[in-house]
């Protein structure tokens, strides 16, 4: 049956808003008139001009072929082209090149040329279209679609692969070093072939995996631990139990910034920071070299000075959060050794509950993101121009390493991009709601039962702890290589004591406190003398006259009592009369053995038998008699 001819008016064209083709009818006609497309009127009302489908650019007819067979909706009045079925649409734009091949052939002079044209145009092999071309030899074109159309096949039996064989590729391929599939399916296949076994295409092997290895054995063993957790979805945690300064959140951060110190060396600075977990506002930081126990330190101070002190604190096992000085005498500290008698950190001195994360886990930590957003806001401040030093080796600047800003600079630049952090609207955490850190925090500070800091406080917390034990002759303190030592130093001979010290200044003395936190003395620094000092040697020589003055004055007031004293007080006076001896009333007979017996029974050495022989001769009689026995 003769193929029905398909026509379309200029509107139509438009509307079906086909590649190849303008999307206005004005424009449709005017490149049909220029083109010389044929055309007959329009049979309804209104008249105008239908253009056949093949006049139609080959991008057009092939977006009309795959409409009509039903991938998507075309207003096609030609039922002959509405079949079901990828396979037959397919099938229909196959037909639809090789219609284009059969119009370029006019053209182009010759079928090898037009060949070429319709595969440079349409993307498809030279090679498949002859092939396509083969396939519908001798047919009607009414049946090209059906010749064309591709003979899928699925739902046959999986190809087999040797057990082994997929044992040693599976395992190759789930390994941490992560090879290709092809390089994992060629060692597959040249064992197989060692072996004599046949195995199927990489595809083959594709399907097997994608149906008999679950994804999360893929993800753990090529990716690791981690990729596995993060196949989880991220908790979510909720701050509207809490208040302000309720729980705090410290961590360091290393800045990407060069910065030159006092001393002159350029090195990228640390800052530890302190956030509140309730509003996100960060309340204390302090810049230094390293992130240091000291650090932390400093800022606790700064924090507990400006705002008072959090009833709890967030951080991670790090060196500067786990230190002694930090969270000494804390029961679930996993730093270092943990000693009943070690001194308390300030965190456990003040009651402050420690809270620890996961170490490298940035999602546990909310002042990570607070961070983040420093990088660009802070870091790349054009008052550090030259001075930023990318985040990643492969992400330098074009001006890397141009310049370094002095510590101050940076400082300033720091504080106040903090506090323009602090203050800027708009966030949209839980507890801001279109406000900025700022507000959310000054509104809970206000209602919030926050426990104030004294100044005794501040000072214990400016100061480190440490556990030592005082010399047991002279009391003396030994520490960081210094001697420290005061008259009130001798009562606390061999004592072990909590001694606290600025760390940034050793030599100005420390300060001395027993097991239970009661305070015992100051001690200076006992500073050591030149060898050849005179000077010193008559400090010294008046030190020790004064002390064994005090130490006189201290033995006399005790009101000691002399020897002569104590003799008469403990040896009682001698009696004439003397104590009578006891009277035994029960007597037990004692019975001699033989030998015992032949010797009370010898002769005894006359009382001149003084010499060698003559207690020789005594011997050998006694000897005599027992033989004889």
């Amino acid at each position: 049956m003769r193929e029905p001819e398909r026509w379309f008016t200029a509107a139509e064209l438009a509307a079906l808003r086909l590649p190849g083709l303008p999307r206005t009818k004005r424009r449709i006609n005017a490149r049909a008139t220029a083109e010389g497309w044929p055309w007959r009127p329009a049979s309804q009302r209104g008249g105008g001009r239908q253009y056949p489908l093949d006049a139609l650019p080959l991008a057009a007819r092939m977006a009309l072929a795959a409409r009509a067979a039903g991938e998507e909706p075309a207003p096609l009045r030609d039922a002959a082209l509405v079949e079901a079925g990828p396979a037959l649409a397919e099938g229909v734009q196959r037909a639809v090149v090789l219609d284009a091949v059969e119009e370029r052939r006019v053209s182009a002079g010759s079928l090898t040329a037009a060949v070429a044209a319709v595969a440079a145009e349409t993307g498809v092999s030279i090679a498949t279209i002859y092939r396509w071309r083969q396939l519908v030899t001798g047919l009607r074109r009414a049946d090209w679609p059906q010749a064309l159309a591709p003979q899928w096949r699925g739902g046959g039996d999986p190809a087999a692969i040797d057990e082994e064989i997929w044992q040693a590729f599976v395992s190759d391929w789930l390994r941490p070093e992560r090879p290709t599939f092809a390089s994992c399916h060629a060692r597959a296949a040249a064992l197989a072939a060692a072996r004599g076994v046949a195995v199927p295409g990489l595809k083959a092997f594709r399907r097997r995996l994608a149906r008999e290895v679950p994804r999360e054995v893929v993800v753990a063993r090529r990716e690791g631990r981690e990729a596995v957790r993060r196949m989880l979805p991220p908790q979510e945690r909720s701050v509207a139990a809490l208040e302000a300064l309720e729980l705090v959140n410290v961590d360091g951060h290393r800045w990407d910034v060069f910065v030159r110190w006092p001393d002159g060396r350029v090195a990228r600075p640390v800052m530890v920071a302190i956030q509140d977990v309730y509003s996100r506002k960060i309340l204390a930081l302090r810049i230094g070299e390293t992130e240091s126990a000291v650090l932390t330190r400093l800022a606790f101070a700064d924090l507990f000075r400006d705002f008072g002190i959090p009833a709890g604190c967030l951080m991670d096992n790090g060196r500067a959060f786990a230190s002694k000085w930090i969270t000494g005498g804390a029961p679930s500290r996993f730093r270092f050794r943990v000693r009943a008698e070690e001194p308390l950190g300030i965190l456990t001195l003040f009651g402050i509950r420690v809270h620890w994360t996961t170490p490298y886990r940035g999602q546990s930590k909310p002042i990570e993101r607070a961070f983040r957003d420093f990088c660009d806001a802070v870091a790349k401040h054009p008052a550090l121009a030259g001075a930023w030093t990318g985040n990643r080796p492969d992400a330098k600047p074009e001006n890397y390493g141009s310049q370094a800003v002095p510590l101050d600079q940076f400082e300033a630049v720091v504080r106040a991009g903090i506090a323009a952090h602090n203050a800027r609207r708009g966030r949209r955490t839980e507890t801001a709601q279109g406000r900025s850190f700022d507000e959310v925090f000054a509104e809970s500070y206000a209602r919030a039962p926050v426990g104030r800091a004294t100044a005794e406080q501040v000072r214990l917390a400016l100061l480190a702890a440490d556990r030592v034990r005082a010399d047991r002759q002279s009391g003396a303190i030994r520490f960081c290589g210094n001697s420290y030592w005061s008259p009130d130093c001798t009562r606390l001979a061999g004592q072990w004591l909590t001694i606290r010290f600025d760390p940034d200044d050793l030599h100005g003395g420390i300060h001395a406190y027993d097991a239970a936190g009661r305070f015992l003395a100051t001690v200076p620094v006992w500073e050591a003398a030149g060898f050849l000092d005179v000077e010193a040697a008559r400090r010294r020589a008046k030190l020790e006259a004064e002390h064994r003055r005090a130490v006189a004055r201290q033995v006399e007031l005790q009101g000691l009592l002399e020897a002569e004293e104590l003799a008469r007080l403990y040896v009682p006076e001698a009696t004439d009369s003397p104590q009578p001896l006891p009277v035994a009333t029960v007597l037990r007979p004692v019975r001699l053995r033989e030998a015992a017996a032949a010797r009370a029974a010898a002769p005894a050495l006359s009382p001149g038998a003084d010499s060698y022989t003559d207690r020789f001769a005594a011997a050998v009689t006694r000897l005599r008699l027992v033989e004889g026995d």
